[in-house]
């Protein structure tokens, strides 16, 4: 995997065991911060939280394009293991908490200006972590249509198989 814009361009990124995580495809990153930035223009001084890290590339792309701070959420101690080598390969601390997403998201009350959503397929975790998501703009990477009751449908675009939405109270 590689970063695929930015002043990370072109770095490359390990990824967990399959078997672990998902990664978001090149297409559909780009697809996304290309979006993000048409609606919210330079990224510079907006906060990015990734609510399930994976392999870190969201957050990476986040801070290659110029976000001014990144967290990073993950409950898979591996795939944590894995963001830090990430991160750290690019000469970058991570911003990461290790655990489960809800009982963080639950605690924090920093308001993000974009929360990036993509948990396990199937895991039913949307409805819990949109009722508790602070962000200024959400945008959610599913395998089908999500109900976002309450929140007003800004964009959705598909990509290959997944559905990538994004929206704000």
């Amino acid at each position: 995997m590689n970063i695929t814009s930015g002043i990370y361009k072109g770095r490359k990124i390990i990824a967990p065991d399959e078997k672990i995580t998902r990664p978001t495809l090149s297409k559909t990153r780009m697809g996304v911060f290309n979006t993000l930035y048409s609606i919210m223009g330079d990224f510079a001084g907006c906060t990015f939280l990734d609510v399930f890290g994976g392999s870190g590339i969201m957050g990476l792309e986040a801070i290659s394009r110029g976000f001014s701070s990144v967290k990073v959420i993950e409950l898979n101690k591996k795939s944590a293991e894995i963001i830090k080598k990430n991160y750290n390969s690019l000469g970058i601390v991570p911003d990461l908490t290790i655990g489960d997403s809800l009982k963080i998201l639950k605690k924090t009350k920093e308001i993000f200006d974009v929360v990036y959503i993509d948990p396990p397929y199937q895991s039913g975790l949307y409805t819990d972590i949109l009722s508790i998501a602070n962000g200024k703009i959400i945008v959610l990477e599913s395998s089908e249509a999500i109900n976002a009751l309450g929140y007003e449908v800004i964009k959705s675009k598909t990509y290959g198989g997944n559905i990538v939405t994004f929206i704000k109270k």
